[in-house]
């Protein structure tokens, strides 16, 4: 089985591999004003390839940063020379991997790693750096796999709460939670999902620049201090379904397969007068 969690050295020893491709999925919100393309071509792993989270997400739905379809998702690895046989190892420098994890295991491929600590701990490692746009690879097929069974709709979400069928974590940052901060989404509410437990995806990681994740002790640990039961099904969300996948990746790593995305997230929930929310004011 491919650990899926591998450091520098691992992947240095790698890098004249052709089957192992090391794919920078940089990515940040609008409002930010920062070009993930821009940031990959200031200096990246030798041999990667970048990937923009647009260009696999579904434009045509009305809340971002959705699961693209098959079809895409197989034309954009392709063109980026990822096959079926490729060990993809994603990285960043900030906080997107696990969603590029998670979509290539939702498509049926299982070799892929993150690079634990990213492009901090690479430059900080002084391992070998390459600037510019990425080196043209040989085109490869790749083929998606019947996509799995892990994404629930709001109305899943909802039922999981008034029955208590499946544990909510809500992974988006303390005061996002609370509504005491903006969702950074026009139209969007503040708040969050009664019944919702918040494990900040920041707590996920080690509090240096490098943000490692956490070991599983201490995971498991955090999640028995939130009074999440790692045995009962968890539902992870977030604010677009990025940061949700963070959660997901450690609960794989415990062996803890019962859980699904929201993909959703509170972009869908804070817009839909249908659907429950309160603040830390209740």
């Amino acid at each position: 089985m491919t650990d899926p969690l591998v450091d520098p050295a691992w992947l240095t020893a790698r890098l004249d591999d052709p089957l192992v491709v090391p794919l920078d999925c940089t990515w940040y919100v609008p409002e930010v004003g920062i070009s993930g393309r821009a940031r990959f071509e200031e200096g990246h792993v030798p041999g990667a390839v970048y990937v923009d989270l647009d260009e696999i997400s579904d434009s045509a739905s009305p809340y971002v940063n959705m699961m693209c379809t098959s079809e895409t998702f197989e034309r954009v690895m392709s063109a980026l020379g990822i096959g079926s046989d490729t060990h993809v190892v994603v990285y960043n420098a900030n906080y997107v991997s696990a969603r590029l994890w998670w979509m290539f295991r939702h498509f049926g491929h299982e070799e892929v790693s993150i690079l634990d600590g990213g492009w901090a701990r690479w430059l900080a490692e002084r391992r070998p750096v390459e600037t510019g746009p990425a080196r043209p690879r040989p085109l490869r097929r790749f083929v998606a796999g019947k996509p799995k069974n892990d994404i629930v709709t709001a109305e899943i979400v909802l039922n999981a709460l008034r029955s208590g069928d499946a544990q909510v974590v809500d992974v988006r940052p303390r005061g996002k939670f609370d509504g005491t901060e903006p969702t950074g989404y026009p139209g969007v509410l503040p708040g969050h999902m009664p019944g919702a437990v918040n494990i900040p995806w920041a707590e996920l990681f080690t509090a240096d620049a490098e943000r490692r994740f956490i070991a599983p002790d201490r995971f498991e640990a955090l999640l028995a201090e939130r009074g999440v039961d790692a045995d009962r099904p968890i539902i992870a969300t977030c604010g677009s379904g990025v940061t949700a996948a963070i959660l997901a990746f450690h609960l794989e790593r415990i062996g803890r397969h019962g859980w699904h995305i929201y993909d959703g997230s509170w972009h869908e929930w804070g817009q839909r007068d249908d659907l429950p929310k309160e603040t830390s004011n209740g």
